[in-house]
């Protein structure tokens, strides 16, 4: 396992709002700068709802990566890639198809629930009761030790890591696995006298802190190629060969960023503002947001708990302004138009470094292919890697 790989994408279904912003890409600017950051266009993912509409994702492709570099991603420190660009993504998805029970993508809850909520769309599909299973075969071909998710997100990484340890348990126990294992502790050097006491500590005792120290050595060592490290993760616990290793959740806040009728900011509710929407028309939409019934009249008193301006205010203004939005509001001392007024400000602020560095792949479209181009090669030199292990285990590397 990469502790240190994130893996984390998009469907390219529409332009990206606000929402996404302050939800997704503000975190993964912040994690890129500490992590090996793998971005991913989840183009697969999209046909998984939006087969009917195919029309809108090549569009929505290169709109999605401008906006992530607008946004302040760096393809010197971030990769970039469009998932279907690297094959070994639907081939791990197939072989982890063959292991993985029918019962473990019918008890996802986002599955019911969007089925729910997508009524009015045809999804009794495979594609959409195996698309948990594809996020894990996107996480998995990359041996990503972290991905960030919201709460929401936790069962699929749930998944995730029971998929892993079923397929690690069923194909990763070769024939001669003590032979190996114990000729890769010698190769770790001075260490392994600790690394064998560690590894009898936890096995015997359940020392957790054996564990985690004995990992370290593993991580710290630089005599160990990709297969050795894996086998010895696995020795050191008693199972095989960790193939596909465990990921773990990496929890991120919710988005606190509402749209323009209060309810979080949606495409479906049509309450959006795009992340380079023209200053114009940020001003125009705020200015049309409703705000607290009891506000009449320029002279009646409101209630800023009340009024959906008040949550854009949240994120967008400091201490002294929304003390101003609540006396104001509530004494009828500010109207509703000057209350809006600083909101438009932070936003268009926000956005002005968006639309400056976005400048530059608008004018040279081949850039942002150069960009993903790189990136795919990348993604799939790590993810061939992995596929030689697994068809390696299930029987299929001749």
């Amino acid at each position: 396992m990469f502790a240190n790989r994130i893996l984390s994408g998009m469907r390219p279904t529409g332009s990206l709002h606000l929402g996404h912003y302050h939800g997704v890409i503000k975190n993964w600017v912040e994690l890129q700068a500490d992590h090996d950051c793998y971005f991913m266009v989840a183009d697969w993912h999209a046909l998984t709802t939006n087969y009917d509409d195919v029309a809108i994702i090549e569009k929505s492709i290169w709109d999605m990566v401008i906006d992530w570099l607008a946004s302040g991603i760096d393809p010197e420190q971030a990769t970039i890639f469009i998932q279907s660009k690297v094959p070994q993504h639907a081939e791990l998805h197939l072989a982890l198809s063959m292991v993985t029970p029918l019962g473990w993508l019918e008890r996802v809850p986002t599955y019911k629930d969007q089925m729910e909520k997508l009524s009015q769309k045809d999804l009794a599909t495979y594609g959409f009761l195996g698309y948990p299973l594809l996020q894990a075969a996107d996480i998995l071909i990359y041996k990503a030790g972290l991905v960030p998710v919201g709460e929401d997100q936790v069962p699929h990484i749930e998944l995730t890591r029971e998929v892993a340890r079923r397929f690690n348990n069923l194909f990763g126990r070769e024939p001669d696995f003590e032979e190996r294992a114990r000729a890769a502790v010698k190769k770790i050097g001075k260490a392994a006298k600790s690394f064998e006491q560690l590894r009898t500590r936890y096995l015997q005792d359940g020392d957790g802190e054996a564990l985690l120290q004995a990992r370290d050595i593993l991580a710290a060592s630089q005599n160990l190629g990709g297969a050795d490290r894996e086998r010895l993760l696995g020795y050191l616990e008693n199972k095989g060969k960790i193939i596909l290793p465990e990921c773990e959740a990496l929890l991120t806040a919710a988005s606190k960023m509402p749209g323009l009728d209060g309810l979080k900011m949606s495409k479906s509710y049509k309450n959006t503002i795009t992340m380079r929407e023209a200053p114009a028309d940020v001003s125009k939409k705020i200015r049309a947001m409703p705000t607290d019934p009891a506000r009449v009249r320029r002279t009646d008193a409101g209630d800023p708990d009340k009024c959906p301006v008040w949550q854009l205010h949240q994120v967008y203004s400091d201490e002294s302004t929304r003390d101003w939005v609540k006396q104001g509001c509530r004494s009828a001392g500010i109207g509703c138009i000057e209350c809006k007024q600083p909101v438009i400000d932070g936003v268009l602020k926000e956005q002005q470094p968006m639309f400056e560095r976005a400048e530059q792949y608008l004018s040279n479209p081949a850039l942002v292919r150069e960009i993903v181009f790189e990136g795919c090669r990348k993604a799939e030199l790590v993810a061939r890697e992995t596929m030689k292990d697994v068809r390696s285990a299930i029987g299929l590397g001749y």
